[in-house]
């Protein structure tokens, strides 16, 4: 079933996606080669079977020949590359007006310097038929400095986007330094697990030990209007297949 990412640790138990998967955001932190797009990928298949259409913006720019074949053999993968054109803004209104899944190549440097104005990019990703139709995937890359001026202006602006969408959104990036800032920490629990009292999540020095496919999983117990949701924490194996 494609509902089943692996299993934990500490249990015979299988580690599922839920309905609630569509409407929460998901964070992943793990560095290269440990298995981000291979759980990407299994969250966007779970997706995909609750015909809800993705949007998949890889910001490593690649060409469709350095996509991985994982995408590429999918019978719902739908090749863009941004560009501020208006045959591309043309394309992908068909392709959203046919609720067709987009994996969508983009160079961060079309946010560069835009904190104070809406980019080309920000009023596409703000599109209603996006907005109220689609689940977004963003894969960050190791370069930071593409991102407005600064990678936390991309953080708030991801935040004032997500509270626009109606299903959810996954997000993965290496585990910079960048996330121990405490302020950081504050809108990531936010924006990925809900309201909590503690601050110590996303300890970058944990995720960088951990082995290939196998992740620290987090995730919000309760409501959101709860002040203090607890938060269940689990080693868990993600299947290799």
């Amino acid at each position: 079933m494609r509902n089943i990412l692996g299993k934990y640790k500490n249990s015979i138990a299988k580690v599922t996606l839920e309905n609630r998967t569509l409407y929460n955001n998901t964070l992943i932190l793990a560095e290269e080669g440990s298995g981000k797009t291979h759980l990407a990928n299994k969250i966007r298949n779970f997706i995909i079977d609750n015909e809800i259409p993705t949007l998949y913006l890889d910001f490593s720019n690649p060409s469709i020949a350095d996509i991985e074949l994982r995408y590429k053999a999918d019978e719902n993968f739908n090749y863009m590359q941004f560009e501020e054109s208006e045959s591309f803004m043309k394309a992908l209104k068909a392709a959203t007006a046919e609720r067709k899944h987009i994996y969508m190549a983009v160079n961060p440097q079309y946010f560069k310097n835009k904190k104070d104005q809406k980019s080309k990019i920000s009023q596409m990703l703000q599109m209603e038929v996006l907005l109220e139709n689609y689940y977004y995937f963003f894969h960050e890359i190791a370069q930071l400095n593409g991102f407005y001026t600064k990678f936390e202006d991309f953080l708030l602006y991801l935040f004032d986007l997500i509270n626009q969408k109606k299903y959810g959104f996954t997000f993965l990036s290496q585990p910079h330094e960048i996330f121990e800032e405490q302020k950081l920490k504050l809108l990531f629990m936010f924006l990925f697990v809900g309201k909590c009292s503690n601050a110590d999540y996303y300890n970058t020095t944990i995720l960088k030990n951990l082995k290939r496919n196998v992740f620290y999983y987090q995730y919000r117990t309760g409501h959101k209007s709860i002040l203090l949701n607890p938060i269940k924490s689990e080693i868990v194996f993600i299947d290799s297949e």
